[in-house]
């Protein structure tokens, strides 16, 4: 049996683990987000931490078999976000890293939305906002009829959360009472232009969601090991679907980007993407 104090052994350096990949994430989308001229940095960074656990410490995943009936099934929902899920498909493995050079050129794979036909990894396409929780939904009502093991998460962005579309697919999973889904909210409270409260206010969050059925979960986003232990799938199944309101903060790492909606969109300079990597760095090392 293994003891209680290699347990937290393994934690932490699964955390650890998760941490390098999310920096790697972060560094990588900035780099993409430069040399193509355009990109979405500020929730690339948002969002690496929660990729990196998904797919480097919680996902039962093979890029061999990216097919494989058994597999778990992630929809990135907010699909604007390409630079960071690209970057985490890539070091898994479903495709070359020295592709991601192509990022939103002629003739790539690497569109500035996902799309399935091009890559394998990618479940369904998404970018049209409030589209990925309801196609999330489905898969997971199908795994629910064939009593299939897999289970299915999906990452939806914060703003995302005003289109009806996502409350209705939220009621249907809460009366279908779909333990096999996981549903992240990239909670970095901005969206484009400003905040999702100036914008339509979606507090108290945490109490919508379990008014449709949810459990619900509130983490800080960037902590591997708080997401590690929200995000592993129990033993025995859930008799409800799971939200877990990820904290976090928009361009996180960046002190020039952090909490700036003008991030949404940019593109970082020579002299900005040097800074960038080098905050990113002592960071890590910190």
């Amino acid at each position: 049996m293994v003891s209680r104090e290699n347990d937290t052994i393994l934690s932490t350096e699964q955390a650890a683990h998760v941490r390098a990949r999310a920096h790697w994430i972060r560094r990588q989308a900035l780099l993409m987000a430069h040399r193509a001229g355009q990109g979405h940095p500020g929730g690339d960074l948002s969002a690496a931490d929660i990729l990196a656990t998904l797919y480097f410490g919680v996902m039962r995943i093979d890029p061999a078999t990216p097919d494989a009936p058994g597999r778990d099934r992630f929809v990135m929902s907010k699909g604007h976000c390409t630079g960071a899920l690209y970057s985490a498909l890539a070091r898994a493995g479903f495709f070359p890293v020295e592709e991601l050079t192509t990022y939103l050129q002629p003739g790539s794979r690497l569109n500035g939305h996902p799309n399935r036909a091009y890559l394998p990894g990618v479940e369904t396409n998404t970018g049209p906002l409030g589209h990925g929780l309801p196609v999330a939904v489905g898969i997971a009502v199908a795994g629910q009829i064939d009593a299939a093991d897999y289970h299915v998460f999906v990452l939806t962005g914060d703003g995302e959360l005003q289109e009806g579309s996502m409350w209705e697919a939220a009621m249907f999973a809460g009366h279908r009472g779909l333990g096999n889904l996981t549903a992240i909210v990239d909670r970095n409270g901005l969206q484009q232009g400003a905040t999702t409260e100036d914008t339509n206010a979606l507090e108290p969050l945490a109490d919508k969601w379990r008014a449709f059925g949810w459990e619900v979960m509130e983490v800080d986003g960037h902590d591997p090991a708080a997401l590690l232990s929200a995000l592993a799938i129990p033993a025995e199944r859930r008799a409800r679907p799971l939200c877990v309101i990820a904290r976090t903060t928009k361009g996180k790492g960046v002190s020039f980007m952090e909490n700036q909606a003008g991030w949404h969109h940019g593109v970082p300079s020579d002299a900005q993407l040097a800074q960038a990597f080098a905050e990113l760095d002592a960071e890590l090392q910190a």
